[in-house]
This record gives C-alpha cells, sequence and structure tokens, in this order.
C-alpha cells in the first residue's frame, strides 16, 4: 500500500482539480464583474473570490474532513430529502444547466470566429463533435487524473499566464466608471456573481472525483486520502484567484473597447487588442480546453451518481445519455441557458453553504438529524424568494418583494443567514431535549 505521492503526481492532481472546475462560467463571468464595478475593481473582485473560490475550496475540504462526497455529507437528511437534494445538484451541474453551457461557450467564444455557416448550425455540428470528445474520455474514469492534469491543463495554464501577464502590462484602458448597480454595495453583488460559476454546487461533486484518483494510485490511508484532497484544493484555489483577477481587471480597463452592452464580446475584443489576429488562436484554445476538462468532470461525476442512485443502469449508458441531452440544450443559446439557470442557482446555492457549514460542525451536532433538517428547511425558505426575485415572473416577484424587506441583511443577499441561525438552535435545543428523554440520568443532571 503505497502512503506517498510523487511531487509531479501532487501537481497534476491540483491541476486536475483547477481544470474541473475552470469551465465556462469562470471565463465569462469575471470580466463582467470588472466592466461593471470599474473603479470598485477590487471590492467586487474580492466578493466574487469569495464564492468563486473561498465556497468551493471549503466544499473540498468538507469532502476531506468528512471522508465521502454529497451522498456521506448528506447522510443525516432523511432518505428522501437527501437524494432529492442530491438529484437537484447534479441535474444543475449536469445536463440542466452547467454541462450545456460548457459546449455553447465553447463555441461563441471559441470556434465560431473560425466557421463560415449559420450560428444554429455551427452550433449543432460543434455540440456533436465537443461532447462526443467529452464523452469518450468520461467513458475511462480511471484515467482522469492523467489526460487532465498531465495533458491538457498545463497547456491551458500557459495559455491563461499569457493573457493575464499581457493583461497587467499592457491594459487597455484605465479603470472605467462604476455601474449603478455596482456603485452601493461592491463586494456582496460580486459575492453574488460569483454563484453563477457553480463551483460550491460542484465542489462536493468533484471532491469525490479527486478522492478517486487518489486512491487510484495506490493511496488508501483515510489520513493520507485527506491529506492529498486537501492538497489539492489548495493548489487549485490558487490558480483559480490567479485566472480570476487579471480576468476581473480586464473588464475593468475594458471600456474603451467594449460597451457594457455588448459584454459578451468583451473578452474576444480585448485579447484581440492584445494580441492581433493570434489572439483569436489563443482565445479558441484557452475557452475549449478550459470548457472541455470540466465537461469530462461534470459528466463523470454525474454518471457515477446516478448510476449509483440507479445501479441497473450502466455508467456508461447514463453518460452517454446526459451527453446526448446536454448537446440538445446547449442549443438552447447561452443567453437563454444563464437567465434560465439564475433563478435555481440562487435558490440552491443557500442551501450548499449552509450545508458545508454543517458539515464541519458535524462532531459537536453527533449528525443530529433535527439539527440539518430545521437549518436547512428554514434556509430553504428564503432561498426560494431569492429564486422568485430572479425568476422575473412578476407573480413570484410579488411574494418576493411583500416578504423579504422584512428579513435583517435581505438588501445584502444575506436573507437566509438569520433563518438558519435560527434552524441551527431549534434544532439543537430540539435534539437536546430528545436526548434528555432519552436518557433519565442526563435529566437529572439537569
Amino acid at each position: 500500500m503505497k502512503t506517498r505521492l510523487s511531487s509531479l503526481d501532487i501537481v497534476a492532481l491540483g491541476f486536475m482539480t483547477f481544470a474541473l472546475f475552470l469551465g465556462a462560467g469562470n471565463i465569462i463571468f469575471p470580466p463582467q464583474v470588472g466592466q461593471g464595478a470599474g473603479a470598485e475593481f477590487w471590492p467586487a473582485a474580492l466578493g466574487f473570490l469569495a464564492t468563486g473560490v473561498g465556497m468551493p475550496l471549503a466544499g473540498i475540504v468538507a469532502v476531506a474532513v468528512i471522508g465521502g462526497g454529497l451522498d456521506k455529507i448528506t447522510s443525516p437528511l432523511p432518505k428522501w430529502a437527501a437524494a432529492a437534494f442530491g438529484v437537484a445538484i447534479y441535474l444543475s451541474i449536469g445536463p440542466m444547466f452547467a454541462i450545456p453551457r460548457t459546449g455553447t461557450v465553447a463555441f461563441e467564444m471559441g470556434m465560431r470566429p473560425f466557421i463560415d455557416m449559420s450560428a444554429q448550425s455551427g452550433l449543432a455540428l460543434h455540440s456533436v463533435l465537443f461532447f462526443g470528445i467529452a464523452t469518450l474520455i468520461a467513458l475511462s474514469p480511471g484515467k482522469l487524473m492523467d489526460v487532465v492534469g498531465k495533458w491538457l491543463t498545463p497547456l491551458l495554464i500557459a495559455l491563461l499566464a499569457l493573457i493575464a501577464l499581457f493583461t497587467i502590462i499592457d491594459p487597455q484602458g484605465p479603470l472605467g466608471p462604476v455601474s449603478p448597480e455596482w456603485a452601493e454595495t461592491p463586494f456582496m453583488t460580486g459575492f453574488q456573481q460569483g454563484y453563477l460559476t457553480m463551483d460550491a454546487l460542484a465542489s462536493m461533486v468533484f471532491g469525490i472525483l479527486i478522492v478517486s484518483a487518489i486512491k487510484a494510485r495506490g493511496i488508501t490511508a483515510t489520513a493520507d486520502v485527506t491529506r492529498y484532497t486537501l492538497w489539492a484544493g489548495a493548489i487549485a484555489a490558487i490558480c483559480l484567484a490567479a485566472v480570476y483577477l487579471p480576468l476581473t481587471y480586464m473588464g475593468a480597463t475594458s471600456h474603451a473597447l467594449v460597451s457594457e452592452a455588448a459584454k459578451g464580446e468583451l473578452i474576444p475584443v480585448y485579447v484581440e487588442a492584445l494580441f492581433g489576429d493570434a489572439g483569436k488562436l489563443i482565445l479558441a484554445l484557452v475557452i475549449t480546453l478550459a470548457c472541455l476538462t470540466t465537461a469530462v468532470g461534470l459528466l463523470t461525476s454525474c454518471g457515477e451518481f446516478f448510476h449509483r442512485l440507479l445501479p441497473s443502469v450502466p455508467y456508461r449508458l447514463l453518460v452517454i445519455v446526459m451527453a446526448v441531452a446536454s448537446a440538445l440544450i446547449a442549443n438552447l443559446g447561452l443567453s437563454t441557458l444563464i437567465s434560465v439557470s439564475i433563478p435555481v442557482l440562487v435558490t440552491l446555492y443557500p442551501l450548499v453553504l449552509v450545508l458545508t457549514l454543517l458539515s464541519y460542525l458535524r462532531p459537536r451536532l453527533h449528525d443530529a438529524p433535527r439539527v440539518f433538517a430545521w437549518t436547512l428547511g428554514l434556509t430553504l425558505l428564503v432561498s426560494l424568494l431569492d429564486g422568485f426575485e430572479a425568476s422575473g415572473i412578476d407573480s413570484l416577484m410579488a411574494i418576493s418583494h411583500r416578504i423579504e424587506p422584512l428579513l435583517p441583511l435581505a438588501s445584502m443577499n444575506l436573507g437566509w443567514l438569520t433563518p438558519a441561525l435560527a434552524g441551527l438552535i431549534i434544532g439543537m435545543l430540539a435534539s437536546r431535549r430528545d436526548q434528555t428523554n432519552l436518557d433519565p440520568a442526563l435529566a437529572a443532571q439537569d
């Protein structure tokens, strides 16, 4: 039994983790944050890093500490609730939103400038090729660390470093004006924008892939697996922050090139201004590699989850079905995918954050089901209001407008925090009462 990974394997593991996270949203959202924040670049960027880097790292650490993925983290919940939560997470980061988005972004920002055909026909052809390649890699999950960590990611990092370096030494303008929606609370606005990367949702999913990759190298002792999982998370977090900051700065200095109304053109126009015609090829490679590695990771993790849920259905068949579904949904277009996904994400994110925090408290809570049920239940009620607000549906928004002003911190997009704390206290009191009823000695002590 091995107890050590080589330095090369540790770096490859960290690079694989970084590449799994660095997908479509991680490329397109930081520049948009920067363009909106303008002169408030730093607080907005730090807010984005809190959710875009801090929460995924916290999720990976939770997986390492608990010693399992989403299944184990949700184990204190009733089986039906744990299954429903898992399905919601995996569908969101899987064939409903995140996987199709990788294909759409790879086409819009990577391949479209080189294809001489209609956008719809080009997207359809690209979807077949892109998801076909992703499926071939995902069908052999044991080779994920070698293919992604040792081959695809080093090339991706080299290209990203080139763009980051030139963005810093040759910005295409000064820091721009602050948009109205960013002026009052740039940190909290950046914090909520970090939701759109979907990485906090993915952290619990990718965490188990990291553990599997470590065990595939012969490391099986729990302490060693935990240690290397933490190393992988730390390397990935540093790499993500090193990518997000220059991309956010790119957006903040882009006003002379691209108006805020044309955010979708921001990165292509900026990179072309930096590198000329060669910029199109550099960007195409970056976007394609980033989206492909994430698509592979998501197909793999979703396939494994649904195979555990439905053991009679082969893993390979599930991967193929999800790839086909993702290719079809990708053809709805990027704008549609983003607009539909936002209400779902703002509903799920507080739940994931609270569940992650509860994971750290589990040794003190003794896996008390009532604590998890009350805390997550009250959080869900308020996060649904956030989803109503983001839906754009008048009747749902009216419900949110009536209730949210009554919640402390709602103006900072933290309306769920007080109900979550209330649920934690109620759950702990209920668990204490249950313990007292079961243990007369404890009751006599009180």
